[in-house]
């Protein structure tokens, strides 16, 4: 027992002169191209696992994911009553393998977005060597903000399509008896989750595009006026309802984020230029700046 504690200190010392010696050999941590395809085909294969795991989960639950995914579309208005009561106001599977299909594809959908923190995971962990410290530090940045920001769209469209399945059935004329299919009804639910998402990650664009450099707040500030235009005309097409209020929501709510985004732009502004200060900075038009003054004087141009 007395020898244990010389035995563990000498398996460390032994362990941390293997790696310093692989460090020396392999310095930046290159892998064969071999290695990276059986390093990929694992990370696969896990999280092809973990999904199925994840598929399997949902579909011993499929009643309760079909009625999550129908409940907008039973809240809607239809013909004056809300659906899901008479024929006309269900949705219908018209194929005898349909309602099969359509339990796999709904686990599917709910499989990959519930155990998205394991197959993402997975991803990071093959990308993450190859990256620098900086790099990483943004990379966690953009995804912590990411996910919540698409997260926020997606919920807020769930809540409001009901609005936009009213409109666009209630376009059918008179006398005129609408069947919508499930496969119809899940890329209108999908497209408005995807759409509502996309609206919402525009500030954290505006943020990364400041960090790296491209977009300053001066800039920002020139094209204000027409990014807001441009954040209601694309509410007003994701939103296929013509309702001005679910408009104003969507829309109301990307500004306000946007403005968000422009103060987080203008502080890093500053710092940057507190930082990295330019040789320009309070020169009036008509004054040399720093470089200018102290560049050299062509022997030339002096004698004339």
């Amino acid at each position: 027992m007395a020898n244990k504690p010389g035995a563990v200190t000498g398996a460390r010392i032994v362990g941390e002169r293997y790696v310093r010696m692989k460090r020396r050999q392999n310095p930046e941590g290159r892998m064969p191209l071999m290695e990276h395809l059986r390093e990929l085909r694992n990370r696969i294969l896990k999280a092809a696992v973990v999904l199925l795991v994840g598929m399997i989960i949902a579909l011993v639950f499929s009643n309760a994911t079909l009625n999550i995914v129908a409940h907008p579309f039973c809240s809607a208005v239809i013909n004056g009553r809300t659906g899901c009561q008479v024929v006309g106001d269900k949705l219908v599977a018209s194929g005898i393998f349909d309602p099969f299909f359509l339990r796999i594809q709904v686990a599917f959908w709910f499989a990959l977005v519930g155990t998205c923190p394991i197959w993402l995971y997975q991803l990071w962990a093959f990308i993450a060597p190859g990256l620098y410290a900086r790099e990483k530090k943004w990379a966690y940045l953009f995804t912590l903000t990411a996910v919540p920001l698409f997260a926020g769209g997606a919920v807020l469209a769930y809540f409001v399509m009901d609005r936009g399945l009213h409109y666009l059935l209630g376009l059918a004329p008179q006398n005129t008896l609408v069947l919508p299919s499930w496969d119809t009804y899940l890329g209108y639910f999908t497209g408005m989750l995807v759409g509502f998402g996309i609206v919402f990650e525009l500030p954290l664009v505006i943020v990364m595009l400041n960090i790296a450099g491209i977009l300053t707040h001066e800039r920002f500030r020139k094209w204000r006026r027409m990014m807001i235009f441009l954040i209601f005309l694309i509410a007003g097409i994701v939103n296929p309802s013509p309702d001005p209020w679910t408009m104003l929501m969507l829309g109301g709510i990307a500004v306000v984020l946007v403005e968000v985004a422009e103060i987080i732009v203008y502080f890093n502004d500053k710092r940057r230029a507190r930082l990295h200060p330019s040789p320009y900075a309070g020169l009036s038009d008509d004054e040399l700046s720093p470089l200018e003054a102290t560049a050299p004087v062509d022997a030339d141009s002096s004698l004339n």
